[in-house]
């Protein structure tokens, strides 16, 4: 499998912008990176044909929408049955997101619900599709740290020989 592009230092100037103000305009991006109107256009087409920004669903919180319970479903499923787990749990309207995951268990499904008997309902549901051995669900009770990615952006290089440099030094 190729491996995909990565962010270059042009690419980390148009993120920085638009994680600062996701309704930033092409002028106003080129205006405040020094780049050409074109070449912001063409980098977000880019991003765009390769899947590199995420879907506008991210953005919205899922309480404005009514349902202001999140939860983790744990599952472990038959494996040769992953597919079709996966297939019905992308048709249940409260599964945001499914996560493969390697150990003990083999899916992180995350779930929304109005309340929690609707919480009782949808893990029932999860727990009735064919191929679902077993699900444990851990409420999400206040988040500490929300969905981020900023800090990722033109990270500064880290190196041995930068981190050996920027310790503190070791007493005896």
């Amino acid at each position: 499998m190729p491996r995909k592009r990565q962010a270059d230092q042009v690419d980390a100037a148009i993120l920085q912008r638009l994680v600062a103000d996701p309704d930033v305009t092409n002028l106003a991006i080129a205006a405040s990176t020094g780049l050409a109107r074109n070449t912001v256009r063409a980098r977000l087409d880019r991003y765009t044909a390769e899947g590199a920004l995420r879907s506008f669903e991210r953005r919205i919180d899922p309480a404005f929408l009514g349902y202001p319970l999140r939860a983790y479903v744990v599952t472990r499923v038959t494996q040769r049955k992953l597919d079709r787990v996966g297939a019905a749990l992308a048709t249940v309207p409260e599964v945001l997101e499914v996560h493969g995951l390697t150990g003990v268990s083999d899916l992180l499904v995350h779930v929304v619900a109005r309340d929690a008997d609707d919480l009782y309902r949808i893990t029932g549901h999860i727990l009735s599709i064919d191929g679902v051995k077993r699900t444990n669900t851990g409420l999400v009770m206040r988040e500490l740290v929300g969905y981020r990615i900023a800090q990722l952006i033109d990270p500064p290089q880290r190196t041995a020989k930068n981190t050996m440099q920027n310790s503190p030094p070791t007493t005896l």
